[in-house]
């Protein structure tokens, strides 16, 4: 005897009767789904990671140039030809009313992959905000201070190598560096992590990283063995880059104009990052209006399967009709076949979405450095809140036709 009442009986053996059909709509449904839910939350996971390893860099000085290429360079290690920041101005910057400290940022050598940073005390513990898990921060010439990633145990020595990278094929020794060869530093401290390319990080003091390219260390002759400020502006060599920490927020609103000049360039990596989200956004913008759009041919297609579907059962149902059913019985049979299709392929692509997103985090966080965290938010609730209550809105085109249709015109043949 037919359930009147309960139409989920015959809704599950429809499904198991067209398992195929079932497939093919719930993949379909998710592939759109997942594309959506995957470039939302891997712009957000992006943005979020960027900004947080923008954290330690309150104010960046460089030379006239580009800001981005100065952002690139200080905050995520990706030096190209940047161009030198006289000497001068890292004195002035350390000794001006406002500055907790500023640290010179060197680049140049590295050790078996990991970059040598050449900078200050100060910066390496971040004013004493970031205090090492082992050990403590260097304090005299040839001390080094490593990030939490690097595969090294405290009291280990190291010497430099030249270059960004390591290369295995520079180790020939046709051409040996005695200059790099006789620096030795010896671990005395591991940071914590970070969650971004500093993590893989040597600080040492950078009176060693000019000393070991043949320039002045920035003090007098008499103070050989000194470390970090005050400097000696008459025998300071050009930086890369300077990290100003200021002690207000007024503060640093002064000390970029003071150091916006023709001699220098001075931002808040957080101008340079809006921009970058700014572009971001309208490449996320333009990548959520073609993921709404292949859901849109997508929900379409299904519809028109379905409709041919129940087209063909229509024998069916008129069936169920003769056998006592009512008409609203029909159209809920075939309202909730569609919208289980629809509110199921929606949450398997949210799944499938979300692991795609996760899997694209951690390969770009093995290209960027810095961690990107993945996580849904409303945006990602909307789209598919959006698409099941469109399935519902849609299932119902099916259900009304079974439902108007008279059980005389359903058993009809042809």
């Amino acid at each position: 005897m037919i359930p009147l009442f309960n139409p989920f009986p015959i809704v599950c053996a429809d499904l198991r009767r067209n398992r195929l059909l079932v497939l093919v709509t719930l993949l379909l449904v998710a592939l759109s789904v997942a594309a959506g839910i995957a470039v939302i939350s891997q712009e957000r996971a992006l943005r979020q990671g960027s900004a947080r390893a923008a954290d330690d860099f309150d104010l960046l000085v460089g030379a006239p140039g580009s800001p981005t290429q100065l952002v690139l360079t200080a905050v995520y290690l990706r030096p190209q030809a940047t161009p030198l920041l006289d000497g001068d101005i890292l004195e002035k910057a350390s000794s001006t009313r406002g500055v907790k400290y500023a640290a010179p940022i060197a680049f140049g050598d590295n050790w078996q992959g990991y970059p040598i940073i050449g900078t200050i005390a100060d910066f390496a513990n971040r004013g004493g905000k970031l205090m090492p898990t082992e050990g403590r921060v260097f304090r005299q010439r040839g001390e080094a201070v490593i990030g939490a990633a690097v595969k090294l145990p405290l009291g280990a020595t190291l010497s430099p190598q030249h270059g960004l990278h390591h290369d295995d094929d520079d180790d020939d020794g046709d051409h040996p560096d005695h200059a790099h060869a006789a620096m030795h530093y010896t671990v005395v401290g591991r940071l914590p992590p970070r969650h971004n390319i500093w993590d893989n990080a040597i600080l040492v003091p950078v009176e060693d990283v000019w000393a070991v390219h043949g320039l002045p260390d920035g003090h007098g002759i008499n103070d050989a063995q000194r470390i970090g400020p005050p400097w000696n502006a008459a025998r300071l060599p050009g930086v890369p880059a300077i990290v100003i920490k200021p002690d207000s927020i007024a503060a640093a609103y002064g000390l970029r104009g003071q150091f916006r000049n023709p001699r220098s360039i001075a931002l808040f990596p957080a101008e340079v990052l809006n921009d970058l989200y700014l572009t971001l956004g309208n490449v996320r913008d333009l990548m959520s209006v073609l993921a709404l759009t292949t859901q849109v041919l997508v929900v379409a297609a299904v519809l028109m399967a379905l409709l041919v579907g129940f087209l063909a059962r229509r024998r069916q149902f008129a069936v169920l009709r003769a056998m006592g059913a009512s008409r609203r019985y029909v159209f809920c049979v075939v309202w909730i076949e569609v919208a289980l299709l629809i509110v199921g392929g929606a949450v398997l692509g949210l799944l499938l979405g979300f692991g795609a997103s996760m899997l694209l985090s951690h390969w770009l966080q093995a290209q960027t450095g810095f961690a990107m965290p993945v996580s849904l938010g409303a945006s990602e609730g909307f789209l598919v809140g959006g698409l099941v209550l469109a399935g519902g809105l849609i299932g119902m085109l099916p259900a009304w036709l079974a439902f108007r249709r008279s059980i005389a015109e359903g058993l009809t043949v042809g």
